[in-house]
């Protein structure tokens, strides 16, 4: 075997590893975010579950604002069908409705010291408060997930390997400028 053949099949040797272990860390990468959305689809669903009661409790007062909960309860419906598609620009502004509800809630209750001193509400807040926290833990991280899988499919020579096996970029998950704001929900209830 010549010199020159022997440098041809280490090239292409090289070519190839190089290519499989793009191919495999892409993939990885793929795996990553779904794990990351994963983390964020389960806390949707429990807090998914839990809204309703919180809704339930609140309408045993018969002069809360019913605006407020019915905001909720299609904000909720709204998350919940565009959590199911995975579609998730459409679930950001679904959160930030639901978000924006909850607020609502929060503080109509101030005018209910009675419901505010009621077990079953104080628990429901505590979980809620609870998922809300790592909810956006987990948006976080789902969004660093999304960040180092786009960056990795468009920068070269990754390009070359993520067109050719179809490898995709995937969206941020976004609040609304008014979600941004930080709700001091143990403020509300004190």
């Amino acid at each position: 075997m010549s010199v020159f053949a022997m440098v041809i099949l280490a090239i292409v040797f090289v070519a190839v590893v190089w290519a499989v272990m793009t191919y495999n860390n892409l993939v990885n990468l793929k795996h990553a975010v779904s794990k990351a959305w994963s983390n964020i689809d389960v806390l949707l669903r429990q807090r998914h579950d839990e809204l309703p009661k919180l809704v339930e409790t609140c309408k045993q007062y018969k002069q809360f604002e019913q605006a407020t909960l019915q905001q909720v309860t299609e904000a909720r419906g709204r998350v919940h069908e565009a959590r199911v598609k995975q579609d998730i620009p459409a679930l950001g502004q679904a959160e930030s409705a639901l978000r924006v509800g909850l607020g609502g809630i929060f503080a109509t209750v101030e005018a209910y010291p009675e419901l505010k001193a009621v077990e079953t509400f104080q628990h429901l807040l505590a979980r809620i408060t609870g998922l809300e926290s790592a909810i956006a833990d987990r948006r976080e991280f789902y969004n660093e997930s999304v960040n180092i899988n786009n960056v990795r499919v468009e920068q070269f020579p990754d390009v070359v390997i993520a067109s050719f096996f179809r490898f995709k970029t995937f969206d941020l998950l976004r609040f609304s400028d008014a979600e941004k704001k930080d709700v001091d929900i143990k403020k509300l209830f004190s």
